[in-house]
Formats: C-alpha cells, sequence, structure tokens
C-alpha cells in the first residue's frame, strides 16, 4: 500500500513563493514549455507548484494533479484527481509535453515504479519529457534527529537502488540537479517534525516524535539553515 503524506507541501518551505519560483525557473531550463503544454503532475500534493506554473505561462490547458490524498485546499489553476497514478495511467488517452514526479517515485514499490513510467511513456507527446526528482542521496543536510536520520539512510540506501534502475532504462536521459537554500525558523521545522511532513517520520510513535523534537530544540539555532538538495532524471521521449 501506498505511503500518504499528508503535510509535505502544507507551509514548509516548498509551499513558499520564493521555492516555487525557484523550481519552476528550474524547470523551465530542463524543458521548454509553451501556453499550449500539457502538463501531468503524479503526487501533486495541493498542486501549487503546477498551479504558479500555469499563471506563469497562461496555459490554455489546465495541469492535471494526481495524489492519493484528498487535499481539499487543492489550487484550483489546475485539474486535481485523488487517483493512484497507475489507475489514471493506465486508462489515459491524453498526451503530455511534460510528465513531472517530484519526491514520490519512492513511495512506490519498484514493480509498480516499471508500471508507471511505462504507462508514462506511451503518455508523451514525442519530444516530450518524464522528469523525476529525488533527494539526494550522498549529500544531504535536511535536519535530523538520531532515529529519523538512521531511518532516513535506510530509506535512502533503496532510493540508490531504485536511481540505479532508472539509469539503467534503454530510453534517451540526462541528469540535473536542483537545490534550494532554507532558512527556517527552529520552531516551525518542529512543526513540521510534529506533523510527520516527510515520510521517513510517517511510522513513529507520538514518543518518537516528542523526543525528536527536543532533540532538534537542544542541537539547533533558532534559524535553520540548510541546502535543500534534489537530484533529477530527465526521461525524454524520440
Amino acid at each position: 500500500m501506498m505511503l500518504r503524506i499528508k503535510n509535505w507541501d502544507n507551509k514548509t518551505w516548498i509551499s513558499s513563493a520564493k521555492y516555487i519560483q525557484s523550481f519552476n525557473n528550474f524547470l523551465l531550463k530542463q524543458k521548454k514549455l509553451t501556453k499550449h503544454s500539457k502538463i501531468l503532475d503524479i503526487g501533486c500534493g495541493r498542486g501549487k507548484i503546477m498551479g504558479s506554473l500555469s499563471s506563469k505561462l497562461k496555459l490554455t490547458h489546465k495541469p492535471i494533479g494526481l495524489d492519493v490524498e484528498n487535499h481539499k485546499d487543492f489550487d484550483k489553476r489546475i485539474s486535481f484527481k485523488k487517483i493512484n497514478a497507475i489507475q489514471y495511467l493506465g486508462n489515459n488517452k491524453k498526451k503530455f509535453d511534460l510528465i513531472l514526479i517530484k519526491q514520490t517515485i519512492h513511495l512506490f514499490n519498484l514493480k509498480d515504479i516499471k508500471k508507471i513510467l511505462t504507462y508514462a511513456y506511451s503518455s508523451l507527446e514525442v519530444g516530450g519529457i518524464i522528469l523525476i526528482l529525488t533527494l539526494d542521496t550522498k549529500d544531504n543536510e535536511i535536519p535530523t534527529f538520531y532515529l529519523m536520520k538512521q531511518k532516513l539512510n535506510q530509506s535512502f540506501k533503496r532510493d540508490s537502488l531504485i536511481w540505479k534502475k532508472l539509469l539503467k532504462l534503454n530510453i534517451k536521459k540526462n541528469t540535473a540537479s536542483f537545490n534550494f537554500k532554507v532558512n527556517i525558523k527552529k520552531n516551525v521545522y518542529l512543526k513540521m517534525i510534529k506533523q510527520r511532513y516527510i515520510s521517513t517520520l510517517l511510522k513513529f510513535n507520538s514518543l518518537q516524535i516528542s523526543n525528536g523534537i527536543n532533540d532538534i530544540n537542544l542541537n539547533y539555532k533558532k534559524n535553520i539553515l540548510f541546502n535543500d538538495k534534489l537530484k533529477c532524471i530527465i526521461f525524454t521521449k524520440v
């Protein structure tokens, strides 16, 4: 069963205007888009990134956003669908110029990842791209407490395996990286920990979360500074 993350883009740096602008600038460097471009976002959360891009490009087709979590406060500039990616893509007849899979590929098992990429590739226009981003597993700076760090490192081992399999696929591809300098107040980050903003925290009990909050409170300054580093692979349909 796919893990459900409710709060990764809810009042975090990822939902900030500065982050969204920075990410969309990065995205447009990877793929030239026009107002006629058709976009699919798999694991869109509240859809703020694609909503902003829609306004920036004055898109004539609303970006389609898929998520298994039923976000009531989704961005109205996207067409939000509460549905699993495999279910949607398996019945899809549309062709897209961009399919975005941002920080969600690790939530699927390897068998489902293969299905998603097969369906997604067949759903691209010629010249269209699948853009997959995940946390940088080698040089990660996310603020953690001891148990969170252990769990994150375990998750990174699996992520690295997924990444190696993606790189071996016989599809035209290239890689890139996206870095964002985060400056966040410690009390805000502690609220994010409490809300289990990242999949690593989902299975922690209340005591583990409480102890983790205490650890971060002791070990970090009032303002937490770090780089949010993502690695990216771009598949292009030829």
